[in-house]
């Protein structure tokens, strides 16, 4: 069995209404110092197979299903 975590973001210059409502609600609460947030989506996944085999599954998978690669970018890795 092969563990991974896709992590999937949105790509830089499109706009996170999210990211920015935690940007002030952490302000709200007293946190200073804080720049920008950008909020994101995190999938742990097990896998019959080997690792290698798991990567190209998981990136096929990102590509039709977890992430809009047209405004998200996405990062598998393999946890075991």
């Amino acid at each position: 069995m092969t563990k991974a975590r896709v992590t999937v973001t949105l790509k830089n210059g499109v706009l996170d209404p999210q990211g920015k409502a935690i940007e002030g609600g952490l302000a709200s609460l007293g946190f200073d110092g804080i720049e920008s947030v950008r909020q994101g989506k995190v999938f742990d996944v097990e896998l019959s197979g080997s690792a290698k085999d798991a990567e190209s599954q998981l990136a096929d998978m990102c590509e039709k299903l977890l992430a809009n690669t047209v405004i998200e970018d996405y990062a598998v890795e393999i946890l075991e």
